[in-house]
């Protein structure tokens, strides 16, 4: 019995660990148990998971978008023709 508790039951250290861990990995079966336990009892790592969910969210919505092809050899060029022009003064 003594085995199972400390099977099923997390810290809350853990627990946030797991909540961390799913936004950027698939849990095992074993951990999404063990974390569905812990936020079944624990309202604070309920609200902790809503929170981080919410920060992740909005870092991913200002990520800078990709650099094409284009836009790197139009800097390319503007880097090369600044760098002539400070040499030539």
């Amino acid at each position: 019995m003594q085995k199972l508790f400390k099977f099923l039951f997390l810290s809350c250290l853990k627990a946030t660990e797991l909540i961390e861990k799913q936004m950027q990995f698939k849990l095992s079966l074993t951990e999404r148990l063990q974390l569905k336990v812990h936020k079944s009892m624990c309202e604070a790592c309920k609200v902790y998971e809503k929170q981080s969910d919410f920060i992740e969210k909005g870092i991913s919505m200002h990520k800078p978008p990709k650099a094409s092809e284009q836009n790197i050899e139009e800097l390319k060029k503007s880097i090369t023709q600044m760098l002539q022009a400070r040499k030539e003064e």
